[in-house]
């Protein structure tokens, strides 16, 4: 049969295609260290596993439901955006979503067509480029430099913008570098955007681990941000559930009623048993969330340190759940991320995984590690370093 070559086309995912260099790490380090794919590093709270399993097995919850999320959680949600961002958003002004990739994917549906175009930072995050290369959407590349902590710029994208461009899309704080992009950034991209009558998708899916609980800008202050704004989230990281694939889409109705079209010819509805006990995990686990952000901003601290008693090695920007790191094999990224895992035992992402010019950088998920293994991971890196 005919395979669509727009799908035929896009890049297979990466993570299962880093994980089967696995096989060649023979152990000589210790256990193989998996930095690659973003995953918590502890499990959900009790209270938040013991009222899934009673949701799981209650039977209102086997039916179908709302198409864009169950009432409580979508409440819960904007009382918790509100108050983070010092606005008002109502809950109907909130998507749910089975997970925040398809947030994204059903966002640049509603918003783009095959041939137009979408502004996105490299390096970017590869979901975002696969779902808009298989919707034949076409990603402009919008380079961001080391040497500016990888924040974007906004006079750069505004000379990017041509009559098919409906989006710009950020990641902050960002995956993969981990670069958390300044408020006023953030203010200047959404003047752009409405400037140019334009969508700004801000993926924010690691707001929650933004050090002390910062707000992460205004844009929701603006009493017109629902002319060109969608914001995106993700229930994963923050509360320890990604098998249960909740995410979340935010903006104006005219937007929602679009995506929600959308979504009733993927889904149909999220998943309803864990809608239910994360709608009490908003606020019923606040001060757990907030002990997991601190852990990880510790965490943070140890993994830069390590890197820097590395010979060679160099971290470029750090931030929630990533490091973006120079490597000194020299060579593609992708040859020495498979090094790093053959000789040293450590799994990271190369750069190239994240867009064009990114052959100096591997991605580490350092959440990942235990508080013990960070104490060996100069030691590991050492083993390669100064191999230029």
């Amino acid at each position: 049969m005919r395979i669509n070559p727009l799908v035929a086309a896009t890049a297979p995912p990466p993570v299962p295609a880093a994980a089967l260099w696995r096989a060649a790490y023979d152990g000589r380090h210790g256990p193989l260290v998996d930095l690659a794919q973003a995953v918590p590093g502890v499990p959900p709270p009790d209270a938040l596993l013991q009222r899934m399993a009673a949701a799981a097995g209650d039977p209102a919850h086997a039916g179908y439901g709302p198409i864009t999320g169950e009432p409580a959680l979508r409440a819960a949600l904007a009382a918790d955006v509100s108050a983070l961002y010092g606005a008002a958003v109502a809950p109907d002004e909130v998507a749910i979503t089975s997970g925040c990739n398809e947030a994204f994917a059903v966002a640049m549906m509603a918003v783009a067509g095959r041939g137009e175009e979408a502004i996105v930072p490299t390096p970017w995050y590869f979901s975002h480029k696969m779902a808009l290369d298989i919707q034949g959407i076409v990603a402009v590349p919008l380079f961001c430099r080391a040497a500016d902590g990888f924040v974007p710029s906004v006079a750069a994208a505004r000379a990017l913008i041509g009559p098919a461009t409906r989006a710009i899309v950020l990641v902050s704080p960002n995956n993969p570098t981990g670069a958390i992009y300044p408020p006023e950034v953030l203010a200047g991209f959404l003047a752009l955007a409405r400037e140019a009558g334009i969508a700004l998708v801000l993926d924010e899916t690691y707001r929650d681990f933004l050090p002390g609980g910062a707000r992460p800008h205004g844009l929701f202050r603006d009493p017109n941000w629902r002319d060109a704004l969608i914001h995106l989230y993700s229930f994963s990281k923050s509360y320890a559930v990604p098998g249960h694939r909740l995410g979340a889409a935010v903006a104006g109705r005219p937007l929602l009623a679009e995506v929600a079209k959308v979504l009733d010819c993927v889904t149909i509805c999220p998943p309803r048993a864990a809608q239910a006990a994360v709608a009490w995990a908003v606020e019923g686990t606040r001060g757990w969330r907030t002990g997991t952000r601190d852990a990880v901003a510790r965490r943070a601290a140890l993994f830069a340190a390590a890197v820097a008693a590395a010979p060679g090695w160099s971290v470029s920007a750090i931030g929630a759940y990533f490091a973006y790191v120079r490597h000194p094999l020299g060579g593609s990224a992708e040859a020495a991320a498979e090094r790093l895992c053959a000789e040293a035992g450590l799994l990271a992402l190369p750069g190239s995984f994240f867009g064009p010019g990114q052959e100096d950088h591997l991605r580490f998920a350092y959440p990942n590690l235990g508080d013990d293994a960070v104490a060996g991971l100069a030691e590991r890196l050492a083993i390669l370093g100064g191999a230029r």
